[in-house]
C-alpha cells in the first residue's frame, strides 16, 4: 500500500495542482472510531515540518465534530469501497422501526438535541437556511484544536475570532483567572508565576460551600469580558457577541479550593432589556457539563429577577440544548409549586412566585397538558395526583445544586414592580 505522503504527492502531480486544490473535494476519511466516513475538505494547512493537514466536515454530523486530519487519514482517490456512516452505525430511525418500539420518536428527538444532531437546510425555513449558510461560510474552519485552561486540556468545538496570530494555532494556553490567552507553553508558565489573580475580576455575590458566583460589569472590566466571550465561542456555534460587551453584565460560576476560584461557566445579561430578558448567553466548559451547573445558573438568573421584582425570560431563540435545560427547570419549579399549593392557583400567581414569564409558564404547562384555553384565558387544569406522578417522573429531577437565597449578597441598582413578559 502506498504511504499517505507518497499518495498525496502522486495525487498532486497527477492533477498538476497545489495541495489546496483538494479544498471542496469529497473523500473518505478515517475517524477516531477506526471507520471511514464520507467528508468534505474545507481547508488545508502546512505544519512546521512540512506535513500537510486537512480540515474536514463529516457528512451528516454536527459541525463541532469537524477536525484537522493528517494525510494518512484521507483516501485521496476514494476508489476503495468504504463503510459509510449509514452502514456502520445503527441509527435511531432503524431502532424506531423495529416492532418492539423501545425507542420513541420523542426520545430520538431528545437524543438529537442533546448530541447536537444538525438539521438539514431542507428542514429549516428559507430565511433560517440562508442565515445558517452565511454563518457556516464565515465560521466553517476551526483553527484552534484545543485549549489548556487550568488543569484541563479541552478539545474545542467551533471557530472563535481570536486575533490572527492567536486564532490559527493548534493549541491556545489560557489563564483560568484573568483569561489572558497565549500561543506558547513557556509564556503560559511564566504568566502563571506572575499573575496576581486567583479568582475572576468583579465582585463575589454568591458563595455556598465550594461554589461561588462573581458579578462582572463589562464597563469596568472590558478586556476580561471580551476574553470570556472569545473563550465561550469555542464551545457555542451561534454566538455573535465578542467585542461590544459593555451593554452586558456577566456572572461567572467557579469552583473554589485552596488554589483559587476556578472558572466553570457563565451567563451574560443585558443591563437594560426592553424584552425583559434575564439571560442573554450561557456557556459551561465541557469538563463541567452534565453536572447540574447549567440549571444552577438558570436558577440564579431567576433569583436576580426576584430581587429586582420583575418577570424574566431567556433571550430567544434558544438552542436545542437550551430548550431542554429550560423546559426541565421550568417544569420542576412549577410542579413543585403546584404540588404544595392549596386550592386554585393562577398563572399570574405562579409568575409572581417564580419570576418566570407568563408565556414561558403557559408553554411549559401546555407541554404537560396542564392548561386549557377557556373563555378567553388560560386556565390551569390539574389534580394533585397528576402533579405527584409527574414529580416522580425521572425527567423532572430536583436540581443537583439548588440556589439558596440566603447566600446571595446582592441588591439591584434599580428595583421595580413585577413587570415584563406578561
Amino acid at each position: 500500500m502506498v504511504e499517505a505522503s507518497e499518495k498525496l504527492e502522486e495525487s498532486v502531480r497527477e492533477n498538476e495542482a497545489p495541495v489546496n486544490s483538494f479544498i471542496g473535494g469529497k473523500y473518505h476519511v478515517l475517524r477516531i472510531d477506526d471507520l471511514w466516513y464520507p467528508a468534505e475538505v474545507l481547508q488545508t494547512r502546512t505544519l512546521e515540518l512540512g506535513e500537510e493537514e486537512f480540515y474536514v466536515h463529516y457528512e451528516g454530523f454536527d459541525r463541532r465534530l469537524d477536525e484537522w486530519v493528517s494525510a494518512d487519514r484521507v483516501d485521496f482517490d476514494s476508489k476503495a469501497s468504504r463503510i459509510s456512516r449509514k452502514e456502520s452505525i445503527s441509527t435511531y430511525d432503524d431502532l424506531i422501526d423495529k416492532t418492539d418500539r423501545k425507542i420513541t420518536r420523542n426520545q430520538k428527538r431528545k437524543h438529537d438535541e442533546i448530541n447536537h444532531i444538525q438539521k438539514s437546510y431542507a428542514e429549516m425555513d428559507p430565511t433560517t437556511a440562508e442565515l445558517e449558510k452565511e454563518h457556516e461560510a464565515i465560521t466553517k474552519v476551526k483553527y484552534i484544536d484545543r485549549i489548556q485552561i487550568g488543569k484541563y486540556e479541552i478539545d474545542t468545538w467551533y471557530f472563535s475570532p481570536y486575533p490572527e496570530e492567536y486564532g490559527k494555532v493548534a493549541k491556545l494556553w489560557i489563564c483560568e483567572y484573568c483569561l489572558k490567552y497565549m500561543q506558547l507553553e513557556k509564556t503560559f508558565r511564566y504568566h502563571q508565576g506572575q499573575c496576581k489573580h486567583r479568582q475572576p475580576v468583579g465582585n463575589e455575590i454568591y458563595r455556598k460551600e465550594a461554589l461561588s458566583i462573581y458579578e462582572i460589569d463589562s464597563s469596568e472590566h472590558k478586556l476580561y469580558c471580551q476574553n470570556l466571550c472569545l473563550l465561550a465561542k469555542l464551545f457555542l456555534d451561534h454566538k455573535t457577541l465578542y467585542f461590544d460587551v459593555e451593554p452586558f453584565m456577566f456572572y461567572v460560576l467557579t469552583e473554589v479550593d485552596r488554589q483559587g476560584a476556578h472558572i466553570v461557566g457563565y451567563f451574560s445579561k443585558e443591563k437594560e432589556s426592553p424584552e425583559g430578558n434575564n439571560l442573554a448567553c450561557i456557556m459551561m466548559l465541557p469538563p463541567y457539563q452534565r453536572k447540574g451547573y447549567g440549571k444552577l445558573l438558570i436558577a440564579f438568573s431567576y433569583e436576580l429577577s426576584k430581587r429586582e421584582g420583575v418577570l424574566g425570560s431567556p433571550e430567544k431563540p434558544l438552542s436545542d440544548l437550551g430548550k431542554l435545560s429550560y423546559r426541565s427547570y421550568w417544569s420542576y419549579v412549577l410542579l413543585k409549586l403546584l404540588g404544595g399549593s392549596r386550592g386554585m392557583v393562577s398563572i399570574k400567581e405562579l409568575a409572581q412566585e417564580t419570576s418566570i414569564s407568563n408565556s414561558d409558564i403557559i408553554t411549559t404547562l401546555q407541554s404537560m397538558n396542564m392548561v386549557k384555553y377557556w373563555k378567553g384565558q388560560h386556565v390551569i387544569c390539574v389534580t394533585s395526583k397528576t402533579v405527584d406522578e409527574l414529580i416522580r417522573d425521572g425527567q423532572f429531577k430536583e436540581p443537583k445544586h439548588p440556589i439558596d437565597p440566603e447566600y446571595l449578597r446582592w441588591t439591584p441598582k434599580r428595583k421595580t414592580t413585577m413587570s415584563h413578559k406578561k
